[in-house]
């Protein structure tokens, strides 16, 4: 492109170089020539002023001193030289004179100007003034060396300037390729700068924008993944003993709560999926978004949900959910499944009882999840995806549970280190409203 620049600004310049200096290095000949004659016309018309008509009987002609370097000659009607230098006969310019008339031309490398003298209505003879022609094309030559130095000059000027704009020009472009060849590499993270260029600060923009919403889709395709792996895989644990136990039963009666079991777990892996697609192809949740559920009732299905797993492990599963009214409503899918991970938490890193609360606040509830262990470390970092530091996979639970948290218009946090507790906070819809603002 730097080539192409300067090729293209030298040509423009060798354009304008030759539509200019051509004519003025014509005009500048034909000026110094003009010059030149007017300057023999003035002597010659200054030497006939001092010619008397009686020369022709004798009288002595006194003429001024010729131009440097010419010649300045009386010629008589016989066109022979009477006074002064010149030609001893008179060349074509002073017989053309005799004839009436001021000449003005060249001959044999001479600039000549003939003037003639009249008296009583009668050409009584002609004055020719002459210059070498050599000396006027010295001075055309210089002007024209000073002319073509000027030019020389002026495309030198417009060649720097070509290659500075270029190397402005160029350098914000290659560095927008250096960094598409980074992206090109795998580097999602590059971003390209800004330049005083607009039209390549306008390009550089949006391909800035284009890698946004690239890395945007790639980081909700890896969460999907992520979050799928992770809320899955409980589940899938569960129904896997759920089928082996049902395997161990040859008796049908007792075979039915088993696969009764087993297709609850299995419509709760779809709903799973269902809403972690909804999450990762939306920026969030309207309460229409979900299925409604009495709060109560979803408190209630959530302790007998994990109930078991809790027993298992030899631990107690505690909830209060009594002092809410009967109609409040909340998303059924995404508040499970924020709850289960805040369940799931406490099951694998607390000790002790598990108690799941839940508070009535006017417009707003507040789910209490805590356990009798202690949280070290910064609490806001536990919900920072991948944290845990404990391979792939792990770290996901609550980084998820608070973008389904902020989906749904709520927030999750840490309300106490010992004993370790999380609260859900999820706005509600109060009567002949819409859902809140987020």
């Amino acid at each position: 492109m730097r080539q192409r620049v300067v090729r293209v600004a030298l040509t423009a310049a060798l354009v304008a170089v030759v539509l200019l200096a051509v004519p003025l290095a014509l005009v500048i000949r034909s000026s110094l020539y003009t010059a030149q004659r007017d300057a023999l016309e003035r002597e010659a018309l200054a030497a006939a002023v001092r010619v008397s008509p009686d020369y022709v009987t004798g009288d002595l002609v006194e003429l001024p001193h010729a131009p440097s370097g010419g010649r300045l000659g009386l010629y008589d009607p016989r066109s022979r030289l009477r006074a002064g230098s010149g030609p001893a006969d008179g060349d074509a310019p002073v017989r053309r004179a005799l004839g009436g008339g001021l000449v003005r031309g060249e001959t044999r490398g001479q600039i000549v100007v003939t003037v003639p003298v009249s008296h009583a209505e009668q050409v009584i003879g002609v004055v020719r003034a002459s210059s070498p022609a050599r000396a006027v094309q010295h001075q055309v030559l210089a002007a024209w060396s000073v002319l073509l130095g000027v030019a020389v000059l002026a495309v030198c000027i417009a060649v720097l300037v070509a290659r500075r704009q270029a190397r402005a020009l160029a350098a914000p472009l290659e560095e927008l390729s250096r960094h598409c060849r980074a992206v090109a590499e795998g580097d999602l993270s590059q971003r390209a700068a800004a330049s005083s260029i607009a039209e390549i600060d306008q390009v550089a923009r949006t391909h800035n924008e284009m890698l946004d919403s690239l890395s945007e889709l790639l980081r909700h395709e890896h969460d999907f993944t992520s979050n799928a792996s992770h809320q899955l895989r409980t589940p899938l644990a569960g129904l896997q003993l759920a089928l082996e136990e049902g395997l161990g039963q040859d008796d049908e009666t007792r075979l039915r709560p088993v696969v009764a079991e087993a297709l609850a777990t299995t419509e709760r892996l779809h709903h799973t999926v269902e809403e972690l697609l909804r999450l990762s192809r939306s920026q969030g949740w309207t309460h229409s978004a979900a299925t409604q559920v009495a709060a109560r009732q979803l408190i209630r299905e959530t302790a007998d949900r994990w109930h078991g797993l809790f027993a298992r492990d030899g631990r107690r599963l505690v909830s209060a959910a009594d002092d809410l009214p009967p109609e409040v409503q909340i998303p059924a899918g995404p508040v499970s499944e924020v709850l289960g991970i805040l369940l799931d938490n406490a099951r694998v890193h607390g000790r002790g009882t598990v108690r799941l609360r839940v508070r009535d606040l006017g417009g707003a509830l507040a789910f209490d999840v805590s356990d009798e262990g202690s949280i070290e470390g910064d609490p806001a970092r536990l919900f920072d995806r991948g944290h845990s530091g404990g391979g792939p996979g792990t770290g996901i639970g609550l980084a998820l549970a608070r973008d389904l948290a902020v989906s749904l218009g709520g927030r999750l946090s840490v309300t106490h280190g010992s004993p370790a507790t999380f609260m859900l906070l999820l706005p509600i819809a109060q009567d002949g409203e819409e859902d809140l603002p987020r």
